[in-house]
């Protein structure tokens, strides 16, 4: 059975990563997973409604597709998920626009 989510990874350090949660086309929700020692902090927030049942697939595939390969045999009641509910109001950066593309140049 494959997998309901897909998460996308925007974000990776030595200790977290953020991930963009979609439905098919459309985005549910965010993703923060930080890794301190042999305890995960999971924050889930939700742009939607999920069912419980949902909630707990999202969670089992986050176990299963991330924590379980940073951490394969860590105990699972030190993974401490919190779950929001809520909107993105805007997003803000300093950097100046296009600061990602590649120049023509250097391709």
């Amino acid at each position: 059975m494959a997998d309901k989510f897909n998460l996308s990874r925007l974000v990776r350090t030595v200790s977290s990563e953020i991930y963009v949660i979609w439905e098919g086309d459309k985005r549910i929700g965010q993703l923060h997973l930080h890794f301190a020692h042999y305890t995960i902090h999971v924050t889930v927030m939700l742009e939607t409604d999920i069912s419980l049942t949902e909630e707990e697939e999202l969670l089992a595939q986050v176990d299963e597709d991330i924590v379980s390969s940073y951490l394969p045999t860590f105990e699972r009641e030190e993974m401490l998920v919190t779950i929001f509910r809520g909107e993105e109001i805007s997003a803000f950066s300093y950097s100046p626009p296009g600061i990602d593309e590649l120049d023509e140049d250097e391709e």
